[in-house]
């Protein structure tokens, strides 16, 4: 192959993950994240727009170039010192490239479905509990922590996490279940707390996403979340009560106000079954009228606060990308935190997607 073949962008081309040496091709045109997801190749992942960052890694050799994307995700600096997004870079030549994270998820094939709405229920003033029944409980397989996508009448979709774990899919009426906060003017959840009602059918992808729990390690376990972040950590949560899971876990949940904590009662619930597991809620703008006693300030700030080393930690955090951002960049910074023990789940809006 002549070096201007090699270097076409319309030209398949090999990708190299190391340190796992595992290989597969990325299609003409095709950025290495869908290529990857295609090969069943579990590269890190997140909001697949270029908005969130959880696909960054570093490119040992090769040449991509990369559709858009925000600062904040992957800045000029990074991009200049070897760093890419996998969810929009498109390879041209083969490319080898480090990531620590790679996971089979061969087992876990990514469906389209048609789901049933079976059950609407108010969480507070802004979150709704949607639960959608699937056609079969073996129809559709998932890690708990993972995401699925609304396919939309035109096109578009939405991303939610699934806040139930897999085990407790019932063989005769088998349901997931998301936590979806109302942004007024959003085309989505408008119609969730509007229009939507039992029985409609809706369509889903998935299962999606490289959050789940590390079983591999026995490391002590910091849980973080702002808002309805919660979901994907409330399904690892029964993970790990349902697999006898007993590492040390300190779930951090942060809202604005206490009514944001939607399931508080239901965390505390767990605690008389999870010896192992500490709930600290933290609310940043509590009202007189809400009597709040508890700890308040910023959720990831919480954790430096009561952390002088999480060297020895692994870190799932969920919630608003600033965040998530601010955890991921203070937690190694100020308290040793190794950068491949934080795994996230930015919840990206669409107008988080388009820098809006």
């Amino acid at each position: 192959m002549s070096s201007a073949e090699s270097t076409a962008p319309d030209t398949a081309h090999q990708i190299t993950v190391q340190p796992s040496g595992r290989s597969f091709q990325t299609p003409a045109g095709q950025a290495i994240l869908a290529a990857a997801i295609g090969s069943g190749i579990g590269l890190p992942y997140g909001c697949k727009d270029g908005a969130c960052g959880s696909c960054k890694c570093r490119k040992l050799s090769g040449s991509v170039e990369h559709g858009p994307h925000q600062q904040k995700a992957l800045s000029d600096a990074e991009e200049a010192a070897g760093f890419i997004l996998t969810c929009c870079a498109r390879p041209l030549t083969d490319v080898v490239i480090e990531s620590r994270q790679v996971t089979d998820e061969s087992s876990y094939p990514i469906r389209k479905l048609p789901v049933r709405v079976a059950q609407l229920q108010r969480l507070s003033h802004d979150a709704m509990q949607l639960r959608l029944q699937l056609p079969a409980a073996d129809t559709f397989r998932y890690h708990a922590g993972q995401y699925i996508e609304f396919i939309l009448k035109d096109g578009a979709r939405r991303a939610y996490s699934m806040a139930n774990a897999p085990h407790t899919l019932q063989a005769g009426a088998p349901a997931v279940e998301l936590h979806i906060r109302h942004m007024p003017g959003g085309r989505f959840t408008d119609h969730v707390f509007g229009a939507l009602k039992e029985k409609d059918i809706l369509r889903i992808e998935g299962p999606f996403g490289s959050f789940f729990l590390r079983e591999d390690s026995d490391k002590p376990l910091v849980l973080l979340a702002s808002g309805t972040g919660f979901a994907p950590l409330k399904a690892l949560i029964e993970h790990m009560q349902h697999k006898g899971i007993t590492r040390p876990a300190v779930l951090y949940w942060g809202g604005r106000r206490p009514r944001d904590l939607y399931l508080d009662a239901w965390v505390r619930e767990r605690l008389q079954d999870m010896p192992q597991l500490r709930y600290v809620p933290v609310v940043s703008d509590a009202l007189p009228e809400d009597g709040w006693t508890g700890r308040t300030g910023f959720v990831h700030q919480a954790v430096l606060d009561d952390f002088a080393d999480l060297s020895g930690h692994q870190v799932y955090a969920c919630g608003a990308p600033v965040v998530v951002e601010a955890a991921r960049d203070s937690y190694s910074a100020q308290r040793g935190l190794p950068p491949e023990e934080f795994f996230a789940d930015a919840f990206t809006s669409e107008a988080d997607k388009h820098g809006a």
